[in-house]
């Protein structure tokens, strides 16, 4: 899995543990967080290029995006890897809590892809970007998330359709609960965690790794005829509620 892959949110959980397989298959990834000296010290460890930037800034992502571009290697694909968690329900949740988190997970997505697929259209590639297991079934008090994370899947469908011709495949993953600096709030209390743990077939909760190696498969040029795709990477959780209310 050669080339050079842009990281969106490479400071994170799921981004590091991305940006980690990448390296380890010989790609180049390119690593882009808000975070500056958490950036540093892990492009440093890697090896490998960093930029901080705020990716809310939808100017500053293109600009970024388009000089990237104009280097010699070009773009192989690109993950969106950021995002925010707020649990809690529609009643309780103000207005800007609310526009934070459409913000931070859905207009985030929408303006990286807005700014990538231009240098695509030239010789194709993969955006893949990340959805949760809350977006398609029921789970009390994540209104805010989970209308903000089906926004994700929407757009997913949408610009694959729109950039299929352009040799541009645009994918999702769903994740369960995953153990990342994000989520150690509802994991780091022990009768939580086991329910937690229940609500998930598999019967534990996700790791960075499980999730990062479905984004770097659909990464792969090798993946050339899946496209529009939500891969739920969830333990079960999504089949099992489903489930449940039927």
């Amino acid at each position: 899995m050669k080339g050079r892959y842009l990281v969106f949110g490479a400071t994170g959980g799921i981004g590091g543990a991305l940006c980690r397989r990448l390296k380890k298959a010989g790609s180049d990834p390119v690593l882009i967080a808000r975070d500056r000296g958490r950036l540093e010290k892990m492009a440093h460890s890697l090896g490998v290029a960093s930029y901080s930037l705020d990716c809310r800034d939808w100017e500053r992502v293109e600009s970024l995006v388009a000089d990237l571009a104009a280097e010699e290697d070009p773009i192989e694909g690109v993950a969106v890897c950021i995002g925010s968690l707020l649990i809690k329900p529609a009643h309780l949740t103000r207005q800007e809590d609310f526009e934070a988190t459409i913000e931070n997970n859905l207009s985030v997505a929408f303006g990286i892809l807005r700014a990538v697929v231009k240098p695509m259209m030239k010789a194709g590639g993969s955006v893949v970007l990340v959805s949760s297991a809350a977006a398609r079934i029921g789970i009390p008090n994540h209104e805010a998330i989970a209308a903000a994370k089906a926004g994700v899947i929407g757009l997913t469908l949408s610009a694959a359709a729109t950039y299929a011709r352009r040799g541009i495949r645009v994918n999702c993953v769903a994740p369960g609960l995953t153990e990342t600096p994000m989520t150690e709030k509802l994991t780091a209390n022990e009768s939580g965690r086991r329910g937690a743990e229940a609500l998930h077939p598999i019967g534990r909760l996700g790791q960075p790794r499980d999730v990062a190696r479905a984004i770097a498969w659909l990464l792969d040029r090798q993946q050339s005829w899946v496209t529009g795709q939500t891969i739920g990477v969830d333990g079960g959780l999504g089949v099992a509620l489903s489930g449940r209310s039927a």
